[in-house]
């Protein structure tokens, strides 16, 4: 499926995504979750058995996998963040593509995905790490119910993450081959909301939609987010927690050398001779 720029949602301002990426890392940015799927994405490709000799890594904050995946796969072209979201890759030039944390900002994730599908070459293999499901969960509470208590209303505060099921329907709908997904789930503990909100910033991940309030927050309702956080979300120490579930997604370009399921009719036994043929 091609991308429809006419129809493709516009969530995120990738303007401002590129302002608060540059500036987390002039500032020292957080780089914990990343670390953690750089080495995942490595142990992965090592649990491959086919060789990759064409690479590129999709708009991976910071350094890049490159570094990283030298000893499994030989180079890797990296494709540097940009606003637009069209690639403009040459069909069936790549064998590999991966990507860290950076999907989740994707206006337009079907469009990508589809783009991605037709620069692999058959047999081409995505893979792929993006925050997704319950990501943020405790913060996107804590503050809806402060705003609504304080403001009288709630207004967009953390972007919507998508599901494990929505990821690989679109996997399918890209004409992948093969689609997994699964869910590493990172439940980091923090002294208070405030200091996770600046880990947020030190990664570049604060809030980017386009429908984000652009009126400072009022101090009271950021004292009651704080409060309502360690109210329901802090462990008996009075850390508090937060969760951040990191989506992995694979799939691979058709290939006649891949699996198929078989053809409706096709079986040599029946299944009701299978249940007769079972002794009780």
């Amino acid at each position: 499926m091609a991308p429809n720029p006419a129809t493709a949602p516009n969530l995120f301002d990738r303007a401002l995504l590129a302002a608060r990426l540059s500036r987390a890392r002039r500032a020292g940015a957080a780089t914990f979750l990343l670390e953690r799927v750089t080495a995942d994405m490595a142990d992965r490709l090592q649990a491959v058995s086919r060789s990759f000799s064409a690479a590129a890594d999709l708009w991976t904050p910071g350094d890049g996998l490159g570094d990283a995946l030298r000893g499994r796969v030989g180079s890797v072209d990296p494709i540097g963040f940009s606003e637009a979201e069209a690639l403009g890759l040459p069909p069936e030039s790549l064998d590999l593509m991966v990507s860290a944390l950076a999907f989740q900002f994707v206006n337009d994730l079907p469009g990508v995905l589809a783009q991605i599908r037709r620069a692999l070459k058959p047999d081409g293999l995505l893979l792929a790490a993006m925050l997704g499901g319950d990501t943020l969960t405790e913060l996107r509470q804590s503050f809806a119910a402060a705003e609504a208590e304080c403001e009288g209303g709630v207004s967009p505060r953390v972007a919507p993450f998508a599901d494990l099921r929505d990821i690989g329907a679109l996997l399918q709908r890209a004409g992948f081959a093969l689609p997994v997904t699964d869910v590493d789930r990172v439940v980091v503990r923090y002294a208070s909301a405030f200091a996770l909100m600046a880990d947020l910033r030190r990664m570049g991940a604060t809030n980017v939609l386009h429908e984000r309030r652009h009126a400072p927050t009022r101090r009271a309702t950021m004292l009651r987010m704080a409060q309502i956080y360690g109210e329901r979300f802090a462990d008996p120490d009075g850390r508090i927690r937060a969760t951040f579930d990191i989506v992995w997604l694979s799939g691979w370009a058709p290939h006649d050398s891949q699996p198929k399921p078989l053809k409706p009719g096709s079986a040599k036994a029946s299944l009701e001779a299978a249940v007769k043929g079972v002794k009780r």
